[in-house]
């Protein structure tokens, strides 16, 4: 994963519901003419979360009204699917699409596992590595004709009849991005998925001190090497037209960056760089609403480290010096309202980058 690796153009993904004042509010009456858009603005693929809208009916659509773009779960939460649901979910839109499907695969917290879906949890980089195998193992079924045959520690699955059998798909399986933080998620992606799905709420120095040895880790176990393993990153992004747009941007992204920061489970990315001792602060501060107080005790010194911020002319070279040797395509993480003609000179500008791998 040397930063002296061979050169190529970063690839960008837009949000089929950009947000504004909720990220992630959306209807699918909207998806049609949005993924229409961003095709035609040039994006390399299209994204979708997993929110108040299945992310499998939002690509779908987005499939039928597209014919190039990428289609890219980011993520579906897999703890709340039994694999065999998912695998027949990501092998139909596979095929209806053509093969553009990247399946974006994430673990969620413990409590919305527990609490909202009321399933399992337990050893959740043990698990979702045997999720992916799984996940694997009914491709093989149905795609090379392979006995279902898996058994796991937390998933059997051994029974395939022909009427649950939608047979050999003509295109590749899916690619598995799986989004991952900490080191051990992380080396499950480098050994059983295709790419890395990275967290908007990591830095540079986090992925160079934490990630990077540990996905190193993870590819030497499948004995794969780095190239053909794509590594995705959304990136806190604060920019506007005037000084005005730039300020109310740099403050949503200074509230966002804060709420991030207030999750006990991410107070190891704050500790790389000195932070720790931040994190209860602002978790007490979220529990009692203060999230514009929280916004404030975000520093000029966390903003350059978690996010990209400049003119919109400036957005594109300082991208690409955040993902040179690092990131293969992003996603620009810009949660506030902003006039939709301002992306894609900066997606272009993107793209046009070559970065060393």
């Amino acid at each position: 994963m040397s930063a002296q690796g061979a050169r190529r153009r970063l690839r960008v993904d837009g949000a089929i519901f950009p947000g504004g004042d909720n990220l992630y509010e959306g209807r699918l009456e909207d998806v049609p003419l949005r993924a229409r858009a961003l095709e035609e603005e040039g994006y390399d693929g299209l994204f979708t979360l997993d929110t108040n809208v299945d992310p499998f009916a939002a690509l779908l659509l987005a499939a039928e009204h597209t014919r190039r773009i990428a289609l890219v779960t980011g993520v579906a939460i897999a703890f709340a699917r039994s694999p065999a649901t998912m695998a027949l979910q990501a092998w139909n839109l596979q095929r209806y699409s053509g093969g553009r499907l990247i399946l974006g695969l994430g673990s969620q917290v413990q409590a919305h596992i527990a609490k909202r879906f009321s399933m399992p949890w337990s050893q959740p980089a043990a698990r979702m590595r045997e999720y992916i195998l799984a996940l694997r193992a009914f491709w093989d079924a149905w795609g090379r004709r392979q006995p279902l045959a898996f058994r796991g520690e937390f998933y059997t699955h051994t029974l395939m009849t022909p009427v649950f059998d939608p047979g050999p798909n003509d295109v590749p399986d899916p690619r598995i991005h799986l989004g991952a933080l900490g080191p051990r998620m992380v080396a499950v992606a480098g050994e059983v998925a295709d790419g890395l799905f990275g967290h908007p709420f990591s830095t540079v120095r986090f992925f160079e001190q934490v990630q990077r040895p540990a996905l190193e880790q993870g590819l030497a176990r499948s004995q794969r090497p780095r190239e053909g393993f794509e590594v995705s990153s959304m990136i806190m992004t604060i920019t506007g037209r005037d000084d005005a747009e730039i300020a109310a941007a740099d403050f949503a992204i200074r509230k966002l960056l804060t709420f991030y920061a207030s999750t006990p489970a991410y107070r190891r990315v704050l500790e790389v760089h000195g932070w720790g001792d931040l994190q209860p602060e602002l978790n007490r501060m979220s529990k009692q609403g203060r999230w514009d107080e929280m916004a404030e005790l975000a520093t000029e010194e966390m903003i350059d480290a978690f996010a990209v911020k400049g003119r919109p002319e400036e957005i594109p070279q300082r991208i690409a010096e955040r993902c040179a040797g690092r990131v293969d395509r992003v996603t620009l993480y810009a949660p506030y309202p902003t006039a939709a003609s301002l992306w894609p000179p900066i997606v272009r500008g993107i793209q046009a980058q070559e970065v060393q791998r």
